[in-house]
């Protein structure tokens, strides 16, 4: 695996990689990330993984600062899994100065559901991802989806600046006991751990409810955080939405996910399932 710290050097190795597939992440690398890393030589000659941690879609008081840094590591995953290149420039070569240009998400997508409460996160992540396609010009990229918003706003991304580039969302990869893999399931207690595990089921609770067709949306919603209080979570939502938008659907809609939010102890969860 050749590893590129400068965007001049990527640029110059990939003029004839081929047909190009980018897979980007933050580091602290974990079995989701490979398997996404695995999907992407399906769909390319050269796989191009990056590691960087954005300060622009941290909020102040967000742990961008002690964020796992665990590069060595996620190098010897990235070669066991074979990826071709990758790219890990540090801030001075992603931000030489401060970003005056961002790419917005429209507000209704921006600012529902994670946007809410987390504003800002989703300008600072079209905005490096859109710098990390200018940079790569992949022809394809694939995202994981546990960050089903950043997922879908991307997507829109593409589509509206008609980016010439296909977006493949990976599944979610998970442990044994169904908890979503994440770099924040380090962040938890041996107890909380153990715990961990109930906000899958209470989303798939959800799901199973409107498979057999219960309309009652709202009451779904308030049931499952009220569940989740109950048991010692702090709940920000739960949600039913549109997949292609996020916007509320209407009863008997189809093509629904179901999204959740919520703090054990200090550390902060998301999870979806798709209906």
């Amino acid at each position: 695996m050749h590893i590129h710290e400068t965007i001049a050097g990527l640029r110059a190795a990939l003029k004839s990689a081929g047909r190009v597939v980018l897979v980007p992440t933050m580091g602290n690398l974990h079995e989701g990330h490979i398997a996404l890393m695995t999907q992407a030589r399906d769909h390319g000659d050269s796989v191009v993984a990056t590691i960087f941690v954005n300060r622009l879609q941290f909020r102040p008081g967000e742990d961008f600062e002690k964020y796992p840094r665990t590069f060595q590591a996620d190098c010897e995953k990235l070669t066991a899994a074979g990826v071709d290149h990758l790219f890990a420039p540090d801030e001075r070569e992603m931000y030489p100065r401060p970003q005056g240009y961002h790419v917005v998400p429209p507000a209704e997508q921006d600012n529902a559901l994670e946007g809410e409460f987390r504003p800002g996160h989703f300008q600072g992540v079209a905005t490096v991802v859109m710098k990390l396609f200018q940079i790569a010009q992949p022809d394809v990229a694939l995202f994981g989806k546990k960050d089903y918003q950043q997922l879908m706003v991307i997507r829109n991304m593409v589509t509206d600046l008609n980016l010439p580039i296909e977006i493949i969302g990976g599944e979610t990869v998970r442990a044994p006991d169904g908890l979503a893999l994440s770099s924040r399931n380090g962040y938890l207690s041996a107890q909380e751990r153990m715990e961990a595990p109930r906000l899958a089921r209470t989303i798939t609770k959800v799901v199973e409810a409107i498979r057999t067709g219960n309309p009652d949306f709202i009451g779904l919603e308030r049931q499952a955080m009220a569940e989740l209080a109950a048991t010692g979570w702090v709940p920000d939502y739960v949600a039913i939405r549109k997949k292609l938008d996020l916007q509320l659907p209407s009863a008997h809609e189809s093509g629904l996910v179901v999204l959740a939010a919520a703090r054990l102890g200090s550390t902060r969860l998301i999870d979806n399932l798709e209906v």
